[in-house]
């Protein structure tokens, strides 16, 4: 039984164990389900990571570049020795060194219209690691097709945003984000500075929202935009509506 706990798998997760309304079932429904993280960088570098460590059976990592000295300020899975490799390769060898109960489904392109839908079928939801809207419109179009809860996040300068959008439960990302940039704006977005610890904070938030989905604990943040301010360590909360007009969500 894929969610049955092996004796190995009971002491590695002990802590998780004796959880309140978590305990052995929650467990065995983190070894049941299947996460895809879109992007292994920054932001899924550090959800990966974490997933991976809380025991969820199938991780599936979508990623096409290599390692650049220019990442290694924020991405923790990469060394300076790892330069010019590729990151699917190395992010998955490291993850299983972790954790070798878990399955890992690669794809080393990137997610696009013409494939979305084929590999995004295949899991349970989808955590945001992607630094870009073109590819996060991607990402919640399919998830509004298919019925799929998608945890968003993203960072920039010194603040961090996380989301969960299920259009069968409340907004979708297009409720929020209605404009798709041109390629010019897109290209100015991917240069932009990030305190190296952002991604951190935003990507554990991320993975703790995945967790609380598959086990069903607590309240996700559906229709709730989740700001973080690193200068002043604050948190703000701001209710997003749902757009009946909304082109991909719509009624």
């Amino acid at each position: 039984m894929k969610g049955k706990l092996s004796a190995s798998e009971i002491e590695r997760y002990t802590r998780h164990l004796a959880l309140p309304n978590f305990g052995h079932e929650g467990q065995e429904q983190l070894k049941a389900a299947s996460v895809l993280i879109v992007g292994v960088g920054g932001l899924g570098s550090i959800s990966a990571l974490y997933l991976t460590l809380a025991g969820v059976g199938t991780v599936g990592l979508i990623e096409d570049d290599r390692v650049s000295l220019s990442n290694l300020h924020r991405q923790i899975l990469y060394t300076t020795d790892e330069i010019d490799q590729p990151k699917l390769a190395v992010a998955t060898q490291k993850l299983k060194q972790h954790n070798p109960e878990v399955d890992f489904l690669n794809f080393s392109h990137r997610l696009t219209e013409a494939n979305a839908h084929e590999i995004v079928q295949r899991f349970d939801l989808v955590v945001d690691g992607t630094d870009n809207l073109i590819t996060r419109q991607v990402i919640n179009q399919t998830c509004v097709d298919l019925d799929k809860p998608y945890v968003y996040g993203a960072v920039n300068l010194y603040d961090g945003q996380v989301s969960v959008f299920h259009a069968s439960r409340g907004p979708c990302l297009a409720c929020l984000f209605p404009q798709i940039p041109d390629q010019q704006q897109e290209k100015s977005a991917e240069q932009l500075a990030v305190l190296n610890t952002l991604p951190a904070v935003v990507s554990a938030l991320q993975a703790t929202e995945a967790i609380k989905l598959i086990v069903g604990v607590g309240k996700p943040l559906v229709g709730t935009l989740l700001i973080y301010n690193a200068l002043n360590a604050a948190m703000e909360r701001i209710t997003i509506e749902k757009n009946p007009q909304c082109p991909v969500c719509g009624s």
